[in-house]
């Protein structure tokens, strides 16, 4: 379960109001499926404590984004997912240039993978060849594919990356269609792919108009239309 990540506007909410969130999502879930929250910010201190809020919460692991606007490079990205991965609870590497205007390359993904505690990547470049090179990066480093999950961030491709030996998404669209992204994803990890063509034909228009504005925009619009949200704003 991904709570605070972009769709959940995580970035606008204060930290009492992120308290309630996890506090609920740790009540009704914990024990029953991992609770991945999104710690990840422009500013490390604040990272900080968002993951240290997220563990006296008794959340499972935290998604950290790439610091965005300041572009970092490679060796200060480095370092500041291993600085949070110290904080104790396990990481998943949030990459998502389009948004954050940096990128974490494969070459520095590997030379991160060692870290007991970074568990996971979120790869959302929409370049499905980054299953390949990032796992080639490992290999260079001596951590084998198993020690890390490479997980979609980006649902147009999310089938092709699986198919290409990643392990899952995390996925806008599943807030409309989990059932049928849940779907997707086991039969892309079964290799079938007759199967995955069947059940992403439907999904192909709702992975493009979720994105015809920027995200969350017209997913909780969408969310509200099917009745599952009172209102598509974060504060009416």
């Amino acid at each position: 379960l991904c709570i605070l990540g972009t769709t959940g506007e995580a970035s606008v909410l204060t930290m009492a109001e992120r308290k309630a969130v996890l506090d609920v999502a740790v009540e009704e879930c914990k024990g029953k499926i991992p609770i991945l929250v999104g710690t990840g910010t422009i500013d490390p201190e604040h990272v900080k404590e968002q993951t240290l809020q997220a563990i006296d919460c008794g959340c499972d692991a935290s998604l950290v984004v790439t610091p965005y606007y300041v572009k970092p490079p490679q060796r200060g990205l480095i370092r500041h997912f291993e600085t949070m991965a110290d904080l104790g609870l396990p990481v998943c590497i949030y990459n998502v240039p389009g948004r954050s205007g940096v990128d974490f390359l494969p070459e520095s993904i590997g030379a991160v993978a060692g870290h007991p505690n970074i568990v996971a990547v979120k790869e959302a470049t929409g370049d499905v060849s980054r299953v390949a090179q990032i796992y080639a990066a490992c290999e260079a480093n001596g951590v084998s594919k198993d020690e890390l999950l490479l997980l979609s961030g980006d649902d147009g491709s999310t089938d092709e990356f699986v198919l290409g030996g990643g392990d899952g998404c995390i996925s806008v669209t599943a807030n409309v269609a989990p059932t049928l992204m849940h779907n997707l994803m086991m039969a892309a990890l079964n290799d079938d792919k007759e199967e995955v063509e069947r059940i992403n034909a439907p999904l192909g228009r709702l992975h493009e108009d979720e994105f015809c504005e920027a995200n969350p925009i017209p997913i909780k619009w969408a969310i509200q239309r099917i009745g599952k949200i009172d209102c598509a704003y974060l504060r009416p």
